[in-house]
């Protein structure tokens, strides 16, 4: 049976708590925090840090593909205040589509806004400063603001409800001011009280890894995840980024060793038993390979590349029956993609192999 999807991701750091401490507070209720998306992830959290690092096109892009998944998203401060880590605003009667109808704002600005706490509410029933807000922030779009110039400028003010009694003017695509008393100030910090992010070390460096990944640079990646993992040796999903890059870097030992500290530190992985076994099997290790392949299975039944690739291995390994029972259940979870064209075509081919043997 599958594990029930309680795992929660966090896109991005948190900028206004620590996600050890976070991660502490997962586990008293029998959940489990890891960056990224997995295929177990129920939760996605955005974190805040992303406006600091990603230009509002990326973040816009990462969201649209973020949605693509069953995963559901929520902000930092819903998942904090889904923790207990943060008091609830008043209670609140106003949906969605009604502040889009009494404000006019922008659908898109106004959940990428909510999306980065820049109301009261994360999620509905928004409240009536949430409209307020939703005004003035249609207002500062009309005006040549973006929505990420919004989200970056509130969060420098202190909490959001206190913009409801400013008068907010944009000061250009990326600027957003506010008369107090009488002067104009930027909201920048510097004339409005200022949130002071908590650092955590170890994001700066996850996030130095990921651009070293994706720009292919292997080898500096995984030195990089390892000063993660000097940090947080319980951070599961470093380890196994960490042994992705050795793998690409064709560490092939380190690797091996890497997939196992992941695997340790959280025996539900699914992805680690599965990239794991694809290293044994290159390695000619297929019987590990074959048992590594059959408990990502068992962790998850529907896992359809686990299932591909082990009727592949009992394919060449030489045992048709084998390969062709994983290859029916293959076929049940996917009937429209090559891989289950190069299936069917392997059912026909171990079907007419015993009918020889047969005759």
């Amino acid at each position: 049976m599958r594990k029930s999807d309680s795992t929660v991701g966090i896109v991005g750091a948190l900028s206004a708590f620590p996600r050890r401490l976070a991660a502490r507070a997962m586990g008293t209720k029998g959940s489990r925090l890891r960056r990224g998306l997995t295929r177990h992830t129920g939760t996605l959290v955005l974190g805040r840090t992303l406006l600091d690092k990603l230009s509002d096109a990326e973040i816009e892009a990462k969201v649209a593909v973020l949605r693509e998944t069953e995963a559901s998203l929520i902000s930092e401060n819903g998942f904090l205040r889904w923790l207990g880590l943060l008091s609830a605003p008043e209670q609140s009667n106003l949906s969605r589509q009604s502040l889009l109808d009494q404000s006019k704002l922008d659908a898109r600005a106004f959940d990428l806004l909510a999306l980065f706490d820049a109301f009261e509410h994360h999620a509905e029933p928004f409240s009536f400063r949430d409209l307020i807000l939703s005004r003035k922030y249609a207002g500062l779009l009309a005006g040549g603001a973006t929505w990420g110039a919004i989200a970056r400028s509130v969060h420098r003010s202190g909490p959001v409800q206190s913009l409801t009694a400013m008068s907010l003017h944009p000061g250009g695509p990326k600027r957003i001011r506010a008369l107090i008393g009488d002067q104009p100030a930027e909201l920048d910090g510097q004339r409005l009280l200022a949130l002071a992010p908590i650092e955590d070390e170890s994001e700066e460096y996850f996030s130095l890894a990921e651009a070293a990944e994706a720009a292919g640079l292997y080898a500096e990646a995984a030195v990089l995840y390892g000063h993660c993992l000097s940090i947080d040796p319980n951070d599961s999903v470093a380890a196994y980024n960490r042994a992705n890059c050795l793998k690409a870097a064709n560490d092939n030992s380190e690797a091996a060793n890497a997939y196992m500290q992941a695997i340790k530190r959280d025996p539900d992985f699914v992805e680690a038993w599965f990239n794991y076994a694809g290293l044994l099997r290159e390695e000619g290790k297929i019987a590990t390979a074959r048992q590594h392949l059959k408990t990502a299975i068992d962790i998850d039944p529907d896992y359809a590349d686990a299932i591909y690739n082990l009727a592949t291995l009992e394919y060449d390994a030489g045992d048709l029956g084998e390969a062709r029972r994983w290859w029916v259940r293959y076929l049940e979870l996917d009937q429209d993609s090559d891989w289950a064209k190069t299936a069917s075509r392997g059912i026909a081919y171990a079907d007419l192999h015993t009918r020889k043997s047969a005759g």
